[in-house]
């Protein structure tokens, strides 16, 4: 039973959406980051609303009603991604915005490894990073300056202002001594890349956001979670990717080889070899890549230290927060690796 969702006032606002009324089941989602996921089944089909959390600042109910509009907008320039069927920042509905978009069949790769319709054909995971590439290489070829995503970004300056930016966030929140961000921000200064590209740029973009087709060969059925997307450097999407994908000494990896249920060796690419595969879809100079591989982990390690420093404080009940700290000290690990 879901207690926190007004089954019947929804029921009544989308028939009035959809010209047709009809009961509504409604089961709540496992994920959906900041923003709760429930499935919805009606007249023999299947939805899926996604609510800003009820409790939610502005801004966070802002960006739900964003996210679906860049959903809308990347359907339209031929990107695998779900249909929105209707929106609604009327809070009196379910009490925070929301939308309503299409149910996509299909598994995600989370820390337990590989769904098991992935796992039947080993030989054929070699797919799983050349989809992931070539699905985000496609995104990063839209031509977004044709589309309202030119007046919903900010893409002068983008590259410029991100080592401030996430600084600045770090700030906010510091609880103990990290000497190796501050030092990591001078060198990222030092090194910033002159000519940035400027592409529809995911923001979150790894193997786990994106949904598998249920049965191999892999293919990538959609991408989902938009809420980060913004016009900036491509690059950065594919160092974020690149931090999640298996190499040897990455603990944050999904999916990796000897692992439960992870890829086959023989079948899982090395994250040069993607980067590489990147390189040639897309023809763009990768000379900089590694001033990207540094700020990506040091960016990350500031987001995570963030649910770190919540339970620090005291104001965080999830013990996965307290994981983070060690997980932020590993990520700054690696940023110094790439960072010589």
């Amino acid at each position: 039973m879901v207690t926190d969702f007004d089954v019947q006032r929804f029921s009544t606002w989308l028939a009035e959406v959809t010209g047709q009324a009809a009961d509504v089941a409604v089961t709540p989602i496992r994920g959906g980051g900041s923003c709760e996921m429930f499935r919805i089944d009606r007249l023999g089909e299947t939805w899926v609303v996604r609510r800003a959390p009820v409790a939610a600042v502005s801004d966070t109910a802002h960006q739900v009603i964003r996210e679906a509009r860049i959903i809308e907008i990347l359907e339209s320039q031929g990107i695998s991604v779900p249909t929105v069927l209707a929106r609604s920042e009327d809070p009196a509905i379910l009490g925070a915005p929301f939308f309503v978009m299409s149910f996509v069949d299909g598994d995600v790769i989370r820390r337990d490894g590989l769904p098991e319709g992935l796992r039947q054909d080993p030989e054929s995971q070699d797919k799983i990073g050349e989809q992931l590439v070539d699905i985000l290489a496609r995104l990063h070829a839209v031509d977004w300056a044709s589309t309202p995503l030119a007046e919903m970004s900010h893409p002068h300056g983008f590259l410029d202002r991100q080592v401030d930016r996430w600084l600045g966030q770090l700030d906010d929140y510091r609880v103990r001594d990290l000497p190796d961000v501050d030092d990591l921000a001078t060198w990222l200064r030092d090194h910033m890349p002159k000519h940035g590209d400027l592409t529809v740029m995911h923001g979150d973009y790894k193997v786990d956001n994106v949904i598998w087709a249920p049965t191999a060969p892999p293919r990538i059925a959609c991408v989902v979670d938009f809420e980060m997307t913004t016009v900036g450097d491509p690059l950065i999407d594919l160092a974020w990717a690149m931090i999640f994908w298996p190499e040897e000494g990455n603990s944050i990896a999904l999916a990796a080889p000897g692992t439960p249920n992870g890829i086959h060796p023989d079948h899982c690419q090395t994250p040069e070899q993607l980067v590489q595969r990147y390189a040639r879809s897309t023809g763009r100079d990768l000379s900089d890549f590694t001033w990207y591989q540094v700020f990506s982990a040091w960016k990350l390690a500031i987001v995570l230290e963030g649910s770190y420093a919540k339970h620090v404080r005291g104001q965080s009940r999830n013990p996965v927060h307290e994981v983070f700290g060690a997980i932020a000290d590993g990520l700054l690990t690696r940023a110094r690796r790439f960072a010589r």
